[in-house]
């Protein structure tokens, strides 16, 4: 005999909301996360006492993939600092290209939270904040004369490729954005 197991509510939920605030927006109305969940709104109060709550966790979730992400893209550079970072502007030209882009979603949800103090706002702060970290490590791995200020022009030139990818898509801007990539972080001296 073989069971099935079904994703319970709160997993749907995560699921349905995730899905639908890439695709239409924090905007979107919570009655479509629960439609598409399949949960009654009484599971969304129980599970995350509310919108708020449901968002803040998609975005914490979705927060640790890509950061690991980001770091699976490293790894699998190998060990010069200058390739790992190069090849983080490879893999966002790949990311760009899937049928599903629609942008970065922290980028969008600290636009999208008007409210300054929704928790949500918290959690792209800390994503943005390791993300920063993860390549500013690579600087000094690379010994980099000044590695926060080009940790910033890389974040820039990350976030870019992410906004004109969204918005202009045929316009292929990773490579652009690796070949300027290549100019900030020099040739280095690895320690």
């Amino acid at each position: 005999m073989t069971t099935r197991t079904t994703p319970g509510p709160r997993d749907r939920l995560l699921a349905a909301a995730k899905e639908l605030t890439y695709a239409q927006g924090m905007a979107v109305g919570i009655d479509a996360v629960l439609k598409q969940a399949k949960v009654a709104r009484r599971s969304l109060y129980e599970h995350f006492g509310g919108k708020d709550g449901l968002i803040t966790e998609v975005l914490r979730v979705t927060a640790a993939e890509d950061e690991a992400a980001y770091r699976q893209t490293l790894e699998a550079a190998g060990t010069d600092p200058r390739r790992r970072l190069l090849a983080i502007f490879d893999w966002l030209g790949a990311v760009i290209e899937e049928p599903d882009f629609r942008g970065c979603r922290y980028l969008a949800a600290e636009l999208a939270l008007a409210d300054p103090d929704h928790p949500g706002h918290e959690v792209t702060r800390d994503y943005h904040r390791r993300v920063h970290e993860l390549i500013e490590h690579e600087l000094r791995e690379l010994a980099h004369p000044q590695p926060a200020l080009a940790t910033e022009q890389l974040v820039l030139l990350i976030n870019g490729t992410l906004a004109v990818g969204a918005n202009h898509p045929a316009s292929n801007p990773a490579p652009g954005a690796r070949q300027l990539a290549e100019s900030i972080i020099g040739n280095g001296r690895r320690r």
